[in-house]
């Protein structure tokens, strides 16, 4: 008896992190419809269906016009609008609303996600047993190199010419960079300065299999309190921190600093929401999983957004330009730019998941 609970105990202590990160795809993919379908019915736009999961259902139940249903597998959801894809009679339709109308409800599911990431950014900071980091330097360490140029009271403003939001923006500028070098912008006594060729001692280590430099940090920041005052505005700045992440990682892939194979697909990404799970009940430290769950939620708000064929954004789009020339893009040449990008989309979608599998199986 006892065996059996041990062997229960085990399974399961090696299955919760992955059921964690599948209850949170399962919460964004519900938080992301639900905004679609709240402003749907502020417009007075008919759904037909509301659906959380694809493929069999496992509960239906129809209430006025809208199917609730919840499906067997939690790797998608919808919020079916009369309308959507086709002409409609119907004075519910959602092509029959006003294009302002229409941009609000393509527009709120990817802008629900976006203050979820904000909300956890919120938790976060909010039950941290640290120091919130602002950007004023506070002091320096012993023998340190950048006390030539930079200043105790220093508030940095910019890094090699990027806005400093939050203390996540001097962590990632400064790791990233390439000779330890940096151009800084502080504020000092009330005035900008600008400080050219600011220094830093460097060290060569043996990262993931490859020698990288990695930047000396001999500087330490001011951290404040958590309190109501100091963990919204801070919340907020770190969110759009984490926001720029995205377009610069997109602008990267662009231009080859990193691959297709470099990116991590549903399946890479679970197992890496459930590493993170899992490393932060055993250090009973849940910070680092708060901001990988923050990153997640704003990556896939912003990327929804993005104008490309087969998102929200592609279909804002199509929208926008409907406003401007004051009247509809036909719905046939939307359709097929909408369903060109939707094989584009599932078939980069195969490649990652293939790198994901294998990725795993390499271990």
């Amino acid at each position: 008896m006892s065996m059996n609970l041990l062997s229960v105990g085990s399974v399961f202590g090696k299955i919760w992190p992955f059921l964690v990160a599948v209850l949170f795809f399962g919460l964004l993919i519900f938080v992301h419809e639900l905004g679609h379908f709240v402003f749907a019915r502020i417009f007075g736009v008919k759904v037909n269906e509301f659906s959380m999961g694809m493929g069999p259902a496992l509960f239906k139940h129809q209430k006025g016009d809208t199917l609730y249903s919840l499906r067997l597998l939690p790797i998608g959801g919808y919020c079916l609008m009369e309308g959507e894809d086709e002409n409609s009679e119907d004075e519910g339709a959602f092509c029959n609303k006003k294009p302002w109308q229409r941009f609000i409800i393509v527009a709120a599911g990817g802008v629900v996600n976006l203050i979820l990431g904000f909300l956890i950014v919120v938790l976060m900071l909010a039950t941290t047993d640290d120091l919130i980091g602002t950007p004023y330097i506070h002091s320096f360490d012993e023998n340190a190199v950048s006390d030539t140029w930079l200043s105790q009271g220093d508030k940095i403003l910019k890094i090699n010419g990027k806005r400093i939001f939050s203390t996540e923006d001097i962590s990632y500028f400064m790791s990233t960079d390439k000779d330890g070098v940096f151009d800084f912008v502080v504020e000092r006594g009330g005035e900008k300065v600008t400080l050219n060729g600011v220094k830093f001692d460097t060290v060569v280590k043996e990262i993931d299999g490859e020698e990288r430099l990695t930047i000396i940090y001999d500087f330490i920041i001011v951290g404040v309190n958590p309190s109501f005052k100091t963990v919204v505005p801070n919340a907020f700045k770190t969110s759009l921190s984490y926001g720029r992440l995205v377009y610069i990682s997109l602008f990267d892939l662009i231009t080859g600093t990193y691959h297709v194979s470099d990116l991590s697909g549903p399946i890479g990404t679970v197992t890496f929401i459930a590493d993170a799970a899992s490393e932060s009940a055993k250090e009973t430290d849940f910070e680092f999983l708060f901001t990988i769950l923050a990153l997640i939620a704003i990556n896939i708000g912003l990327f929804n957004l993005l104008p490309l064929p087969a998102l929200d954004g592609g279909r804002l789009f199509f929208i926008l330009i409907e406003m401007i020339i004051r009247r509809p893009v036909p719905k046939k040449f939307e359709g097929l730019v909408h369903a060109v990008g939707m094989a584009l989309l599932l078939a980069l979608m195969a490649v990652v998941s293939f790198s994901d599998i294998w990725k795993l199986i390499k271990g």
